[in-house]
């Protein structure tokens, strides 16, 4: 049975090897050849550039406009990850802590998010936001993105809310706090493991968004990031600069590969905790 075990636990390590090996070999291989020229792309796009030529992400940066669509998507999603996280910690709050008519059905609004894929909402979604002016906007972007993220962040939260025990919350009360204060200084302090998980998966999740911004904004000085990739591929058509488009696609996997390296811990330790409790 030993020799069972030994070979079962090799064949794991083999299919995560593999598995591994499939995940990042692509990424690995987009960060060389964005290094490449491209003539050397085109010939021989497996081996190792005779030169490094870093200017390509100058010029993705400059000249295909990638900078740009960067700034633009950090406007847009840093007020949206924000602006999800107040909302849906104040309405976990309520939801977790507190018991009143009509809780479930609070509860049962705030979540039923969940049961419409964007794809669904997408004309509809359109047309009221063409009325209320928030296409062709940063700002209507945020909202909307926002708006779709609420469902599962606040599924997480009321969860996370209620693992925090209920004697502090009595506590604060003899002493004297509202629940104003008790929300702000002591359950949210205490929540910032979830927040911040739910900050990162919010953040990866709309920095990668394309179909919503795909449909709200048509002007190309606004484009956020997966528009702007988008709009260099169409033009690489007729530039054929593949070098500068290498080098986009590095651009935009960086803030993805960079938050989840140095927050995986606590991402894993808030998902870990939240499930033993």
């Amino acid at each position: 049975m030993r020799w069972l075990e030994l070979a079962w636990g090799s064949l794991r390590h083999l299919f995560l090897a593999v598995w591994a090996a499939i995940v990042i070999g692509p990424l690995v291989w987009v960060v060389v050849t964005s290094f490449k020229t491209d003539r050397e792309i085109l010939t021989d796009p497996w081996s190792l550039p005779q030169d490094w030529h870093a200017d390509n992400y100058s010029r993705a940066w400059d000249v295909a406009n990638i900078g740009g669509y960067f700034v633009n998507s950090i406007t847009v999603v840093i007020p949206s990850v924000l602006l999800t996280l107040a909302l849906s910690a104040a309405i976990s709050y309520v939801i977790a802590r507190f018991d009143f008519r009509g809780r479930q059905l609070l509860n049962a609004f705030a979540l039923s998010g969940l049961l419409f894929p964007v794809f669904l909402a997408l004309v509809p979604l359109f047309f009221l936001a063409n009325d209320l002016g928030l296409t062709n906007s940063h700002l209507g972007l945020s909202v909307i993105y926002a708006a779709y993220s609420i469902s599962f962040t606040t599924l997480f939260l009321t969860n996370f809310f209620r693992t925090i025990p209920q004697e502090l919350h009595e506590a604060a009360t003899l002493d004297g706090a509202g629940e104003f204060r008790i929300f702000l200084t002591i359950m949210l302090p205490l929540a910032a493991p979830g927040l911040v998980t739910m900050g990162i998966f919010n953040f990866i999740g709309q920095w990668n968004q394309f179909i919503l911004p795909y449909v709200l904004i048509n002007d190309e000085r606004l484009f956020v990031l997966p528009q702007g990739m988008q709009y260099l591929m169409i033009q690489q058509q007729y530039d054929s600069d593949w070098s500068a488009l290498f080098a986009a696609v590095t651009i935009v996997m960086v803030p993805t590969i960079v938050i989840y390296t140095v927050f995986q811990q606590r991402i894993q330790a808030a998902l870990t905790s939240g499930a033993l409790k």
